[in-house]
């Protein structure tokens, strides 16, 4: 497994954790944990109503010519 794998699962596990701690009384942790969640599905419906729409995703406005010439 790759290092990033392993960190996104103890990233998930920790904060399963917090929401455990959150039902069980620690309700100052509800608010800063929904701020997470809300952010990853305003962000999906974007990415969602993007698509639906044919809309393209941008891209960059540099050129690395510079980086061509020197190899």
């Amino acid at each position: 497994m790759s290092l990033r794998r392993i960190m996104l699962v103890v990233g998930v596990l920790f904060y399963v954790l917090l929401w455990v701690l959150a039902a069980n009384g620690a309700s100052s942790l509800v608010a800063p944990l929904v701020v997470p969640a809300v952010l990853a599905v305003m962000v999906a419906l974007g990415v969602a109503l993007n698509r639906f729409m044919g809309i393209a995703p941008r891209r960059p406005h540099f050129d690395d010519h510079d980086d061509e010439k020197g190899q």
